[in-house]
């Protein structure tokens, strides 16, 4: 989950694409985020800001991450600073789904994201953390392939453009 918090922007030449404006905004990526069922959620301003710096400062230790780098020291801080505060506490419905209970606030929810991050960036699958091969897309993934050899974010957009190309470079070689 923490990954999709990415595609919502970034630092630098990634701020360009920001998608966290308002409260309604991080409450609409919630929603469309593998958090489910989707949380009630009372986002303040402040802590649309504070998702925007968990954001960056985890985009930066995931680039890092991928490239074999140490953890920048100054974007760890507030990606643990988040993930120590109450995340959102889940309960069993009397209908036996899941649902969430206690306060649903904006905070709740960066310290889930950021919980899911140090689990991730910790656990059995951090050396699995990729960046897309493809030279114009900059997502990153989980390799959850059994060989753990995927290169592209997704085989239907990426992987495909690239075997496309491929197959007319052939093409115009071969003509």
């Amino acid at each position: 989950m923490c990954l999709e918090l990415l595609t919502t922007g970034g630092p630098g030449p990634y701020r360009r694409y920001e998608a966290l404006h308002e409260p309604a905004d991080l409450a609409a990526w919630a929603d469309r985020s593998r958090l489910t069922p989707t949380p009630a959620l009372e986002i303040s301003a402040e802590e649309v800001a504070g998702a925007r710096r968990l954001r960056d400062a985890l985009f930066r230790v995931v680039l890092a991450h991928t490239r074999g780098e140490l953890h920048p020291p100054g974007d760890l801080e507030p990606l643990n600073e988040a993930a120590a505060r109450p995340a959102l506490a889940p309960a069993i419905a009397p209908d036996g789904t899941r649902q969430w209970t206690g306060n649903l606030s904006g905070t709740h929810l960066t310290a889930t994201v950021a919980r899911d991050a140090v689990e991730l960036l910790t656990g059995p699958f951090a050396h699995r953390i990729r960046t897309c091969a493809a030279e114009d897309c900059h997502l990153v993934y989980v390799d959850t392939s059994r060989p753990g050899r995927r290169r592209w974010c997704s085989m239907e957009h990426c992987g495909n453009r690239h075997k496309v190309r491929a197959l007319r470079a052939r093409h115009t070689e071969e003509g």
